[in-house]
């Protein structure tokens, strides 16, 4: 006859499957309780039409502010042209100017007559055409042409002195072929412009756009949401039950993920289709950069609404730390390099800069590996870092 004995220190043969079976009931437990915070949060974003404005109607709203407002390409441009001894030389000339897209022209013997213009911003700068213009022409000289714009506005004034620049340079070269001594000049330059070829800058500035809108869209949804939830006195309830800190973010970052996806997807298809910005990477390059993006300003979101319990205080500390660092120090409309060193170090910590360097590769460039994964491992990582943090600073308590 056998008999079965429990030595001490041995673990009682039931003992296993009994650890076994309640840790597949715990995890059973955590993922029902996600699956019902998600639920609940996707059901109170559908009941709450502010959120489909924030993800919907605010990224097509903003995509027509950016993409028509907002340009950096030069057309149109009000010069004055005096011409101080008009010959066919300076006809010539003027006709060259008229017939680019650029300039609108208005001519004049004595530059008297433009000063009041260019000094009430009427006209953005003068071409000066001096007496001995076609003299000097015909010599083979250098030809007297002055250049006066407005430095009130640096950034007017150098595409002024620049376009009058190339359209001299092309009506030289135009002379040089009707004299037939195109072959003097020593050097030939034949400028090749790669990716953007037409130099339009809504090209790279809908993508920077899409960038920018997703930042204040994704870190404004999590903000708001939790907020409103202390406002409302909901989170009381939600605190009552067994739910942790994870399945807490986890609950509220899955749905509003899926909006922020939504919202890309609108950005992009109105880029494409109504901005006319080529697309030459692939989506899943896509898919990939905006997940990585869209989980750092979700998190930055929750990371807020830790800190704030009002809807006004979550959404103002969400435009300063969000909005406003992208703006300015993600190259979407100031030249990070042209900046001083603290700031380009600073510009370091922002997201939406490898985000709006993934976007402009992948729309212009293609799936350029070199820059696509140090940009999505950057993001990848603040992402986590933030998160943490957002778990680290939840309270899953009243006091």
């Amino acid at each position: 006859m056998t008999t079965l004995e429990h030595r001490p220190g041995e673990a009682a043969p039931l003992a296993a499957p009994k650890q076994a079976d309640a840790a597949l009931r715990d995890r059973s437990g955590r993922f029902r309780r996600m699956n019902a915070l998600i639920r609940k949060e996707t059901l109170q974003i559908v009941r709450d039409p502010s959120s489909l404005v924030i993800a919907v109607v605010l990224p097509i709203l903003l995509l027509f502010l950016f993409g028509f407002g907002v340009s950096f390409d030069v057309t149109k441009m009000r010069i004055g042209l005096v011409i101080e001894e008009p010959t066919p030389e300076t006809a010539r000339f003027e006709a060259s100017l008229t017939n680019t897209p650029w300039f609108r022209v208005k001519v004049a013997h004595d530059r008297r007559e433009f000063l009041d213009d260019l000094t009430a911003s009427r006209l953005e700068g003068v071409i000066v055409l001096s007496g001995d213009f076609s003299e000097r022409i015909g010599r083979g000289d250098s030809a007297a042409v002055q250049i006066i714009t407005d430095g009130t506005d640096p950034n007017t004034a150098s595409l002024v002195n620049g376009y009058a620049q190339g359209a001299w340079q092309s009506w030289l070269a135009q002379l040089a072929v009707s004299g037939g001594t195109e072959g003097a000049a020593p050097i030939s330059t034949d400028p090749r412009f790669w990716f953007n070829p037409e130099l339009e800058s809504r090209r790279f500035l809908v993508p920077g756009s899409i960038a920018l809108i997703l930042m204040m869209i994704g870190s404004l949804l999590t903000a708001l949401v939790v907020a409103r939830e202390w406002e409302r006195g909901t989170i009381e309830a939600l605190l009552a039950t067994p739910a942790s800190v994870t399945e807490f973010l986890v609950g509220k970052v899955v749905p509003n993920f899926v909006l922020g996806l939504c919202a890309m997807t609108v950005s992009v298809l109105f880029a494409i289709f109504v901005f006319d910005v080529p697309m030459r990477g692939s989506v899943l390059a896509l898919l990939g950069a905006s997940t990585a993006f869209l989980l750092v300003a979700l998190s930055s979101g929750l990371l807020i609404s830790s800190l704030a319990r009002s809807q006004f205080l979550a959404s103002q500390i969400a435009m300063i730390t969000a909005f406003l660092p992208a703006l300015f120090f993600s190259g979407f409309i100031f030249e990070i390099s042209s900046m001083p060193g603290p700031l380009q170090a600073f510009s370091a910590i922002i997201p939406a800069k490898y985000y709006v360097r993934s976007l402009q590769t992948i729309f212009l460039a293609g799936d350029v590996a070199a820059v696509l994964v140090p940009s999505i491992l950057i993001l990848a990582f603040m992402s986590l870092v933030l998160m943490l943090l957002t778990a680290r600073y939840s309270k899953m308590r009243l006091d």
